[in-house]
């Protein structure tokens, strides 16, 4: 079992930053990646970055390559998203997630989520 919550949620803005933060507790050492995911208004969930469990390699949508940024801290077994000149488009609940197991890509396989925590971005 592993557990998630996130924090750092806001309103900001537009063009302003954010940190957010993902604590995991449980059985951390089996996590393979680390995810977040975003749900706007009236929208579907989708992926917005991942961090594999070393952090060496990491992955972003198109949508916020270049303002977005994932980090790990393995130590403190916290996960974090740095967000850049943030737009209204990116208002969202956003979740993070944990992958504990090999499926080829990032984007899908995660069996732990958090509670999410809401972004507003005002224009």
């Amino acid at each position: 079992q592993v557990q998630l919550v996130e924090s750092g949620g806001g309103l900001v803005q537009a063009g302003g930053s954010l940190r957010l933060s993902c604590a995991a507790s449980g059985r951390t050492f089996s996590t393979y990646a680390m995810g977040w995911f975003r749900q706007g208004p009236g929208k579907e969930r989708e992926f917005v970055a991942a961090i594999s469990w070393s952090g060496d390699s990491t992955d972003y949508a198109d949508s916020v390559k270049g303002r977005f940024t994932v980090s790990r801290d393995n130590a403190k077994n916290t996960v974090y998203l740095r967000m850049n000149s943030l737009k209204p488009e990116d208002t969202a609940v956003y979740y993070c997630a944990a992958k504990t197991y090999y499926s080829g890509t990032y984007v899908y396989g995660y069996d732990y989520w958090g509670q999410g925590t809401q972004v507003t971005v005002s224009s």
